[in-house]
């Protein structure tokens, strides 16, 4: 394939969407590009302030703790209070958790610190996907959602290549980077980014017309979206078993600290490199094949795991469930969009972000128990269960749901003005210049990383 012939796949991937879009992109790579405080908060309790490998497992898993409670909570305000002010205060916020850090060491206070910035952190993702559910024609929702995760995977890589710093700049000063990056985010969230949450329906006479109350009951009521978020939720848990059971599946054989580093290295370098042709591949294609597609690459690269003995053969089973994340993410994030009305979506992704949480809090203890108990093997034996359950519920019990919302999508919508109206209808934006169109992250234009904490898209 000529340089020629990739540029147009790569504008051709990355082009028609409104403006708005691009201002949020910038600020999702903005804010993973100084994400310090997850990828070195174990190091920093154990090396930096001495606490036991216990605690700081502990204080990681109250992080994921505290976003099981944020996400419905982010979710709630998305709808009620507006998808803007949900993201600035919850941006805001987690800006000051990770101050805060730079500055507190008694350890009932590092982890009160810590789940607070779970909170928040898990709170404005609702937020974030509502806004491009907003904002994007219902036809190029999975490609903006895809975009986005890139666009938060490529931060990451740039922080965890950053975060080589630690060594002369010190854990407290990262975290203040941290604050500083996740402020600037919200600044360009308030500065550039319009209010997209629909106005009230109006009537023929122009009175408002009652619209249904949706509340987190109503949704977890809906059958099809129940079993989507179930569903995703046992791919969660696939998801999240490697990033605790390979490393010690690895150490098992033997194998050094560096060498897994080398391995899970690969799930960010495949997302970046890969993510805008994985998007191309799978533009338009049926939901229900995505996910199930997804869900038995889960199961076949993390089962694979038992039967790898060497770092290439751990590498090669991490790139088969890499592909199946960069297909998973953005396809489950426009299902949800899909079947959420449009006065509950930041509810709708609330509950979904939920699954992420939880998987994100209950996957690592479990990993851990079986790993120290029946054995690696047993685990991604799990694992490989869990991955074609996950399959078999999505081509079997959302076929119809999905296919129907799919049909409906068929016609191109009319994009959301970027204007404060956001539901007065206007003609699409403009195409992102060349160089954007290119892949190129320039500012005027504006991809749960690798690790689960940045995932739940």
């Amino acid at each position: 394939m000529s340089i020629d012939s990739l540029r147009r796949s790569a504008r051709a991937t990355v082009s028609g969407l409104p403006q708005g879009f691009w201002w949020l992109w910038l600020s999702t790579l903005v804010n993973r590009t100084g994400a310090f405080v997850l990828t070195f908060l174990s190091l920093y309790l154990t090396v930096e302030l001495g606490h036991s490998a216990w605690f700081a497992g502990l204080v990681v898993a109250l992080h994921g703790l505290g976003g099981v409670a944020g996400s419905p909570l982010g979710g709630m305000l998305t709808d009620r209070w507006g998808r803007r002010p949900t993201m600035v205060s919850m941006h805001l916020a987690a800006a000051a958790c990770a101050a805060a850090l730079a500055v507190v060491t008694e350890a009932w206070a590092v982890a009160a610190v810590v789940l607070l910035m779970g909170v928040a952190m898990q709170a404005v993702r609702p937020s974030i996907n509502a806004t491009i559910a907003d904002m994007v024609p219902a036809h190029d929702v999975r490609r903006a959602y895809a975009l986005n995760y890139w666009a938060l995977n490529l931060g990451f890589a740039i922080a965890s290549i950053g975060g080589g710093a630690a060594a002369f700049l010190g854990y407290r000063t990262l975290f203040v980077v941290d604050a500083v990056a996740t402020t600037l985010c919200a600044v360009i969230v308030f500065l550039r980014l319009p209010e997209t949450r629909p106005e009230a329906a109006v009537g023929e006479r122009g009175e408002p017309v009652a619209e249904e109350r949706v509340s987190m009951l109503t949704v977890l009521r809906d059958a099809p979206f129940r079993t989507l978020v179930l569903l995703n939720l046992l791919v969660c848990l696939v998801f999240t078993a490697p990033w605790i059971g390979l490393p010690l599946t690895m150490a098992d054989q033997d194998l050094s600290p560096s060498s897994y580093g080398v391995v899970i290295a690969v799930n960010g370098i495949v997302i970046v490199g890969f993510q805008l042709l994985v998007n191309k591949l799978t533009d338009k294609r049926s939901p229900v094949l995505l996910l199930t597609l997804s869900a038995l690459l889960f199961a076949l690269g993390t089962g694979a795991t038992a039967l790898a003995g060497s770092p290439v053969a751990f590498a090669a089973t991490v790139v088969v469930w890499t592909v199946g994340e960069m297909i998973h993410v953005p396809t489950n994030a426009a299902a949800t969009a899909r079947l959420a009305p449009e006065h509950a979506r930041g509810r709708y992704q609330g509950v979904m972000g939920m699954s992420w949480a939880v998987a994100g809090f209950v996957a690592p203890i479990g990993a851990g128990a079986i790993v120290d108990g029946p054995g690696p093997d047993v685990l991604w034996a799990a694992t490989t269960a869990i991955g074609v359950v996950a399959a078999v519920g999505y081509f079997t019990r959302l076929r119809r749901a999905l296919s129907e919302e799919t049909e409906k999508d068929s016609v191109p919508a009319v994009p959301v003005a970027e204007g404060p109206a956001s539901s007065t209808p206007v003609a699409q934006a403009p195409v992102p210049s060349a160089s954007v169109a290119e892949g190129a992250p320039v500012g005027g234009a504006p991809a749960e990383g690798a690790a689960p904490s940045s995932v739940s898209a």
